[in-house]
């Protein structure tokens, strides 16, 4: 709701006048076992702890809070005794559970775990499924808020709290006790079943309204509320008893039952296999090699009846469109678009590496003279801290300082270099050493580690760790880069991992910190507020300072031969980058609801997502708060280089034209997509403005002016190291890597070529290759032709992967001219004129493998005006397959079948096609990605 957006909460920052204010974002974390971060026992009970060559504290200085209540009351966990010695994750989707920022509300706010949502009440757990957004905010804001349908607990529970009893990766499981019943359930992210154990009491449903019961077959029971359909589970031998609103089944000698919200209510039967398949945990497991990110994620089950211990799980886009596991044709709906259903307790994703580089290579657009002097500014500045004092303003002068050390090395400014080296160690062996005006202390309570003096509810919220702290580690990689004695355990570099076991910890056993503080490893991004006190849920910023700590990760980890840490930041940056170009920019355009009138947000939530920022309505800072930093880790952006465009014409329609605060930022973003364009605009100014606080004219100048001589970063190609990255201009491929190690290497880039690297330097080469003009940006031309891309996109590029999506069974009824549970393709903001004389026309491939008597069917339609209404559809005729595996070819030439409306012209429109089994009982399959799986629209 938007009133949430007035609250003062994680990443609330109080602007001077109109200064910039970067935001929170998240932290990226993963990993499944323990990488040398140091000793994982909690730190002694002592004043000043030694950590190498720094210490920190284990208690406050004197004047400050830790973690409080919104009265400002101390607070501590709310755990089980079960769970008192585990370090809790704060920060995460279900942290309402654990810390009790209300102190009239000791059971949670509203928990987004999609598809369902949660909230914990005396009675139990309310839970809903959320399907139709709001536009609030004056259309700032969309949200699938959370509202009951139903609550799940035991007749007569009266819980005077709820705890958090136990957790894994993406699962949690809350405890009610009254004294004289006992509860659980087991919840998480993409689970359609809530998996219930009590004692004391019967289980109890208590709808919100009056249910319609479509199955009854004793203890298994199909009940609707408020349109969404329930399948409830108790034990073989009890019956469920339908009062009013209050439905209840005796549990006999058992303690567990279930419940699943169904996709449709003739998925009964698929999920009554699995109700008693009960989830007791949740991992991720990772690995980058060869360019490559791959990630499985698993549920570990009990079976609390028989012997099955498979399970539904709904995948979130970010991971369907990475995957080729089989999917159902089950899908929900969700915040962040279609969730796809998997039958099995595994799945497991693929990316290339986003790659990141201590520096842009160097080039011959750059003048190093003018550059020199930029440098000089900075270097010599009376106070090149600007006044910092808290943990997120030193982070950001560090940050600043850090992304010229390289670039002054670059061109042979060896002393301005060794300068801001001696700057950076200086300012953070002051915050390493405790005692003096600014320490850090660990929290025992909460297993954390939080700096002093500081601000934004890092201390009294646990908000933002993964957002200030991302700053401190990449400082010291690039301090490492240079002086390794420096990152040593026994110097500086324990301190550093202390700062990152609180906030990317990847070990699961490390008592002193939790594993992954605030990245949240099923949604794909970290939230950024540590007690996810509101209506909204939690909500994550600047999830570019969350990709900041993960770069930061590949270049500690590079620079002190730690692969294990440089891996997790690979994977950790792969995984949100995603997750980034899905919620955030909606690059693909298939997540943000049709009546949300902006192409990005500036914040997640749990419920959606908001076009503004904590302490601004500027639309500025809404689009650049999502960009800073830009430093090498940034380059990830460019992969969607339509989004790009699309994000900067929207800031510059908001904004009555273009920016003017956060210029440089956005020009450097801009310069992803198009350097030419960004050049332009930072040669009209020619250094006549005031940098954003992160940022100098330095890095802006040189990183503009060697984008436009190399080119965008190419994103098709990836490097086997994950410190390299490649450009491309005019037909030409410049490839670059740093090479950490103490020994030459060879770098192979997935295009075959070859780079020489010697030990401890940076090498550049070029070659021929390159995308050329921006493949994703729709160029409208006689005939316009769109390929088919997995994930649900009508696109004008023909660099995908071919792949394959399954297309849903008919269910054995004749569905001939209406799609049932069709596979959708769009593309949207189109614009275009008919042509004289022209039809729609398709070329697909389809294939139903051995099955019998299916018959794929297509409909096209055309929003010619993007409003949500189709003016035009088209349906074609069947096209009956036969069953022998092997594609076969459906054609327009099938023939039309039916049509609406009228052609007109395309001003800002949508094209859709639509593709369903209109007879047979069974899935098909559909290509995509080839040239064999494309619409063409009779425009021009």
């Amino acid at each position: 709701m938007i009133e949430v957006l007035l609250v003062r909460t994680s990443l609330s920052r109080l602007a001077p006048g109109l200064a910039s204010r970067p935001a929170a974002a998240t932290l990226l974390a993963i990993a499944v076992a323990a990488v040398g971060l140091g000793p994982a026992a909690s730190p002694a009970a002592a004043a000043t702890i030694p950590a190498g060559a720094g210490s920190y504290t284990d208690s406050r200085p004197a004047g400050t809070s830790g973690p409080t209540t919104n009265t400002g009351a101390p607070v501590t966990p709310k755990l089980t005794t079960a769970a008192r010695d585990k370090p809790v994750p704060t920060n995460d989707w279900w942290s309402s559970l654990a810390y009790q920022r209300y102190g009239d509300n000791p059971y949670s706010t509203p928990m987004y775990g999609h598809p369902l949502t949660y909230q914990a009440k005396a009675s139990g757990l309310e839970v809903g499924y959320p399907t139709t957004p709001a536009i609030v905010g004056d259309g700032r804001q969309y949200e699938y808020a959370h509202k009951a349908d139903l609550t799940v607990g035991l007749s007569g529970l009266n819980s005077p709290d709820t705890k958090a009893d136990a957790w894994s990766d993406w699962t949690v499981t809350p405890y009610w006790a009254d004294g004289s019943r006992t509860f659980r359930a087991t919840i998480g992210h993409g689970m359609p079943f809530v998996y219930a154990k009590g004692s004391g009491g019967d289980a109890r449903i208590t709808t919100a309204s009056t249910p319609t019961v479509f199955s009854d077959d004793g203890n298994v029971l199909g009940i609707t509320v408020a349109g969404h359909h329930y399948a409830l589970f108790a034990p073989t031998g009890s019956d469920w008893n339908v009062s009013g609103t209050a439905i209840t089944a005796g549990l006999g000698s058992k303690d567990y039952f279930s419940l699943a919200v169904l996709p449709s209510t003739d998925a009964l039967a698929t999920y009554r296999k699995y109700a008693f398949s009960f989830v007791t945990g949740s991992q991720v497991a990772w690995q980058s090699t060869g360019g490559t990110v791959k990630a499985t994620y698993s549920l570990t089950t009990e079976a609390k009846e028989g012997t099955e211990r498979g399970t539904l799980q709904a995948l979130y886009r970010h991971q369907w469109v990475h995957t080729t596991d089989a999917l159902t044709p089950y899908t929900y709906v969700s915040p962040r678009g279609t969730m796809k259903v998997r039958e099995s307790a595994s799945f497991t994703t693929s990316q290339k590496n986003n790659g990141v580089v201590p520096a842009l290579p160097a080039s011959s657009g750059v003048d190093k003279a003018r550059l020199a002097g930029y440098l000089n500014e900075v270097a010599n500045a009376s106070d090149p801290f600007s006044g910092a004092a808290d943990t997120y303003w030193t982070g950001k002068a560090l940050g600043r300082l850090a992304q010229l050390v390289p670039v002054a090395d670059q061109i042979g400014e060896t002393a301005t270099r060794d300068k801001l080296l001696g700057l950076m160690k200086g300012r953070l062996q002051e915050w390493f050493t405790a005692g003096g005006a600014s320490e850090f202390s660990y929290d025992k309570d909460w297993k954390t580690l939080t700096g002093y003096p500081a601000s934004y509810g890092s201390d009294t919220e646990l908000n933002d760790h993964h957002f200030h702290y991302s700053y401190y580690v990449y400082a010291a990689a690039i301090i490492a880069q240079y002086d390794q004695a420096w990152a040593a355990d026994s110097a500086w570099g324990t301190m550093i991992k202390h700062l990152i076991r609180d906030t990317a910890n990847p070990s699961r056993t490390d008592s002193a910190y939790p594993f992954l503080r605030g990245f949240d490893v099923y949604a794909g991004h970290s939230w950024a507020s540590g007690h996810q006190g509101f209506a909204a849920g939690n909500n994550q910023e600047s999830s570019s300072e969350s990709i900041n700590l993960s770069a930061g990760l590949v270049l500690w980890g590079a620079a002190t031969g730690d692969n294990n840490l440089r891996d997790l930041g690979s994977f950790l940056l792969t995984t949100e980058s995603e997750a980034i170009t899905q919620y955030w920019f909606d690059a693909s355009q298939q997540v943000f609801p049709a009546s949300f009138g902006h192409d990005t947000v500036g914040m997640v939530w749990g419920s959606g997502g908001a076009y503004s920022t904590w302490w601004t309505a500027n639309p500025e800072e809404i689009h650049g708060i999502n960009v800073l930093p830009v430093t090498g880790g940034s380059l990830h952006l460019a992969r969607e280089k339509a989004a790009i465009k699309r994000n900067i014409a929207e800031m510059e329609r908001e904004n009555g034209g273009p920016a003017q605060e956060w210029r440089d930022l956005l020009w450097q973003f801009e310069s992803l997509s198009d350097p030419a364009a960004a050049k332009a605009k930072w040669d009209g100014v020619n250094g006549n403005y005031t940098p954003e606080q992160g940022e100098s004219k330095a890095h802006t100048y040189h990183w503009i002016n060697t984008l436009n001589t190399v080119g965008a970063p190419d994103m098709t190609v990836s490097g086997d190291l994950p410190t390299s990255a490649v450009f491309s201009k005019d037909g030409t491929r410049t490839y670059t890597a740093h090479n950490h190690g103490s020994t030459a290497r060879t770098v192979t880039f997935s295009d075959g070529k070859t780079l020489s690297v010697p030990a401890r330097s940076t090498a550049t080469s070029t070659g021929p290759g390159g995308p050329g003009p921006d493949p994703e940006e729709p160029a409208p031309s006689t005939g316009n032709t769109f390929r088919l891309k997995t994930g649900g996109v009508l696109t004008t590029a023909t660099t995908d992967p071919a792949g394959a999506d399954t297309v849903a069974s008919a269910d054995g009824v004749n569905r001939d001219g209406t799609p049932y549970r069709p596979t959708v393709y769009e593309v949207k903001k189109v614009n275009g004129k008919v042509a004289s004389g022209a039809a729609t026309a398709f070329r697909l491939r389809v294939d139903a493998g051995t099955k019998v008597g299916l018959a794929p069917q297509v409909r096209v339609s055309y929003d010619l005006t993007g409003d949500g209404t189709f003016d035009r559809a088209e349906t074609f005729r069947y096209f009956a397959t036969d069953p022998v595996n092997g594609w076969e070819e459906y054609t327009q030439a099938s023939g039309a079948q039916a049509t609406t409306g009228s052609l007109g012209e395309l001003k800002n429109g949508t094209v859709r096609l639509e593709i369903w089994n209109a007879l047979g009982n069974g899935t098909s399959q559909v290509q995509t990605g080839t040239d064999a799986a494309v619409l063409k629209i009779p425009y021009v």
